[in-house]
């Protein structure tokens, strides 16, 4: 990756719009009269590069960096620099699917400044990780040789030249990290020493006894489990032998209440034969009355004709014998009379007998129909 171009506009010296391209990807010189801006093209690298040590741009401040400080009408100074990123082996990480990077930055009056890459706006932390992804640290303090050190770097001796070198290269940044990491390492070992023996004085006994307190509560969460079988397992058989109990008692409910409505029709049944045989009774005690009342009716009848029947007889055989006791020689006859009279005793004896035969039965008869 190296420098395609460089634009700069409201930069120092470079008040209007200008763009420096043609640069080498070997070896660059820029050359010109004194005042011309040449330090100036130097310095936009830096502030594009994200240089943090203003006094190596010759500068105090970000205003300053503004063009006549701001007082000419112009508020902001802008640098783009595109790299060309066509050679993949050296690209940044994360860009490789880009031919061209153009990163820029811009400071506006009041110190306020905001980086760009590709025209999207980034932090600084990005910027500064891209460059350093390639080994750009503008930062280090042997990036740039200014031009009063060079006769001071051509007098240093080979181990200052390297120490220069490898503050240049950035080994030197990754030594003293390397130093900070051992230091860091061995305070965590110390830190994991006593870790371990806090472990083994402190937890492990902890830890065994936890261990045991769990398998514990494992075997007692073992005994609950199968008690909830247990339990759920018995819950079950018995819902099921309530079921057939209740399935049973449904079905002898079921046969009672057939039953019973047997019966009931049965005495429904029965209720209607005895109505019809209270109808029946009613009907034969009616027919005996009305027969019952016929014939005692009839029987009376008769028995007043007898009655009277008798006291006509009886009229008639008072007036013969008395007529017979007015005739002559009537002593003589006694023995005559007195067969006479016992033949009509007889007589009477029997004609006596049905009426007291039809008497008895008129009697009976009352009797039977008083009963019913």
């Amino acid at each position: 990756m190296y420098i395609k171009s460089i634009v700069l506009d409201g930069f120092k010296s470079y008040g209007n719009r200008v763009e420096v391209s043609g640069f080498d990807p070997e070896f660059n010189a820029i050359t010109g009269l004194n005042g011309t801006g040449k330090s100036n093209i130097l310095d936009s690298i830096c502030f594009v590069l994200g240089i943090t040590n203003l006094s190596n741009v010759r500068a105090g401040s970000l205003q300053e960096l503004i063009y006549k400080h701001g007082q000419a009408g112009i508020t902001k100074a802008t640098v783009s620099i595109t790299f060309d990123n066509r050679d993949k082996t050296q690209c940044p990480i994360g860009y490789e699917n880009h031919n061209e990077i153009t990163v820029t930055r811009q400071v506006v009056m009041g110190g306020k400044n905001k980086y760009l890459i590709n025209g999207i706006n980034v932090q600084n932390k990005r910027v500064s990780d891209l460059f350093c992804s390639v080994q750009l640290n503008v930062n280090n303090p042997h990036f740039l040789i200014m031009q009063g050190r060079i006769t001071k770097v051509l007098n240093m001796k080979p181990p200052e030249i390297l120490s220069m070198v490898e503050e240049a290269a950035g080994t030197r940044m990754y030594e003293a990290k390397k130093q900070a990491a051992q230091k860091t390492i061995e305070k965590k070992d110390a830190k994991l020493r006593e870790l371990n023996d806090i472990i083994q004085e402190d937890i492990a006994p902890k830890l065994q006894k936890l261990q045991e307190e769990r398998a514990q509560f494992q075997e007692y969460q073992k005994v609950v489990r199968e008690l909830t079988a247990l339990t759920r397992l018995n819950a079950a058989y018995r819902y099921v032998k309530a079921e057939e109990s209740a399935a049973a008692s449904a079905a002898r409910v079921a046969e009672v209440t057939q039953e019973i409505d047997q019966k009931r029709q049965e005495i429904a049944s029965k209720k209607d034969e005895s109505k019809q045989i209270d109808q029946q009774v009613k009907e034969i005690n009616k027919r005996l009355d009305e027969e019952s009342g016929n014939t005692l009716k009839q029987l009376e009848s008769e028995l007043t004709a007898l009655e009277s029947a008798e006291t006509a007889a009886a009229a008639a055989r008072r007036g013969a014998a008395e007529a017979r006791g007015a005739r002559p020689g009537a002593a003589a006859s006694s023995s005559t009379r007195c067969k006479s009279t016992s033949r009509p005793a007889d007589t009477r004896t029997a004609s006596c007998r049905p009426y007291v035969y039809r008497v008895s039965t008129i009697w009976k008869v009352r009797e039977k129909s008083g009963k019913l």
